[in-house]
C-alpha cells in the first residue's frame, strides 16, 4: 500500500500532462489486450490441417472435416470455407473470391493498430510538453533577488522528469506491441496466401482431371 501511494504521489508530481498520458496508457493497454485475444483466438491453425493442405491430391472431404473442427470465427476457417464452397467454379473465379476474403481478414487483423502507432508518436511529445511546462514553472521562481523558493524549483524539475519518463515508457511499450502484432499479421497473411495457392492448384488439378476424363 505504501509503495502504491508513493507511485501515485510521484505521478501527481508530473503535472497536468500526466492525465492525457494516463489516458494514452489505458487506451494502449486495451488495444493490446484486444489484439492479443484476437490473434490467440482467431488465427490458430493446427499443424495437421496444414499438412493436409500441403498433401498432393488430398480429399476435399478431409479438408471439410478439418475446417469444421476450427472455431466458426477462426480466420483460416473462414478463408478455407470460401474456397471449399466455391471449388466447383473456375479457378480464376475462386481465386478472386479468396483474395477478397483475405483482404477483409487483413483489415480485421490490422484494426486499431494505427492507434498504437499514433501513441508511439504522441506519448513522447506529451512528455516533452510536460518537460517544457515543468521547466517554465521552475524558472519562474528565479527573480531579481535570486532563487525565491528552492522547493518549487525541485518540484518543477520533478514534473519535467516524470512527464518525460512516463511518455517514453508508454511509447516504448506501444512500439513493442505494434511491431509484434504487425509482424504476426504479416506472417498470418503470408501463410494464408501460401495455403490458398495450394487450394487453387488443387482446383486446377481437379478441373484438368475432369477434362482428361471427358470423351
Amino acid at each position: 500500500m505504501q509503495s502504491w501511494n508513493e507511485l501515485l504521489n510521484a505521478l501527481q508530481a508530473g503535472g497536468a500532462t500526466v492525465y492525457p498520458l494516463g489516458a494514452l496508457a489505458v487506451l494502449a493497454m486495451v488495444i493490446v489486450l484486444e489484439k492479443a485475444f484476437v490473434f490467440w483466438r482467431r488465427t490458430r491453425l493446427p499443424a495437421a490441417l496444414v499438412d493436409l493442405v500441403e498433401t498432393y491430391g488430398f480429399a476435399w472431404e478431409d479438408l471439410e472435416r478439418g475446417v469444421a473442427g476450427l472455431p466458426p470465427d477462426n480466420y483460416f476457417a473462414v478463408f478455407f470455407r470460401v474456397v471449399i464452397d466455391n471449388r466447383r467454379h473456375p479457378a480464376w473465379w475462386v481465386e478472386s473470391r479468396a483474395a477478397d476474403e483475405a483482404s477483409l481478414i487483413d483489415k480485421a487483423l490490422g484494426r486499431w493498430l494505427w492507434v498504437l502507432e499514433t501513441i508511439v508518436t504522441a506519448a513522447p511529445l506529451l512528455g516533452l510538453l510536460g518537460t517544457i511546462t515543468g521547466m517554465i514553472r521552475a524558472f519562474k521562481l528565479f527573480g531579481n533577488q535570486g532563487l525565491v523558493d528552492p522547493g518549487g524549483v525541485t518540484g518543477g524539475v520533478a514534473e519535467a522528469l516524470i512527464a518525460t519518463a512516463l511518455g517514453l515508457f508508454i511509447a516504448l511499450a506501444a512500439l513493442f506491441a505494434f511491431n509484434y502484432f504487425s509482424q504476426r499479421r504479416a506472417q498470418i497473411m503470408d501463410e494464408m496466401e501460401r495455403l490458398g495457392t495450394r487450394l487453387i492448384d488443387h482446383i486446377r488439378l481437379d478441373a484438368r482431371g475432369v477434362g482428361d476424363e471427358a470423351p
